[in-house]
């Protein structure tokens, strides 16, 4: 099964993900990712100083596995990695990274983006963008 992980994302390892993500299998034909990362471009305007994150991560991790077992299930998919930073994070950073190893792109690209909608609605996380106007939670 492939990886799950939530914490500071500062020093993934990106060879050693993707290294992992084809390993999963000889019939590999592409590895897709998505990087999230904050913008500087406030959600309401103005200029975003760091976004915070909270989880409720007992169950966060708990429903990404399940997330990343379902993308795992679909015929061509051989590996699946969701990764998820918590804390502060300054413009710039990565916030969210998703990986997906696949035999063609299609299904890959169906795959990943199914796993970045279902983490932005399944997973208990929670985004405060901290502005120059001000701090919002986002929803």
């Amino acid at each position: 099964m492939g990886e799950v992980f939530l914490g500071d994302l500062d020093n993934v390892d990106f060879n050693r993900l993707i290294c992992d993500l084809k390993s999963s299998s000889k019939n590999v034909g592409c590895i897709l990712l998505f990087i999230g990362s904050v913008r500087e471009e406030s959600f309401r305007g103005g200029s975003v100083k760091f976004l915070h994150y909270e989880a409720y991560e007992d169950l966060a991790l708990k429903v990404m596995r399940k997330i990343v077992e379902d993308a795992e299930a679909f015929n061509d998919v051989f590996s699946a990695t969701i990764l998820h930073s918590l804390g502060d994070r300054k413009v710039g950073s990565n916030t969210f990274i998703v990986g997906v190893a696949a035999k063609h792109r299609i299904i890959g690209f169906k795959v990943l983006r199914r796993i970045v909608e279902r983490v932005k609605g399944e997973v208990p996380i929670w985004k405060k963008e901290i502005t120059d106007s001000g701090e919002y939670w986002i929803h």
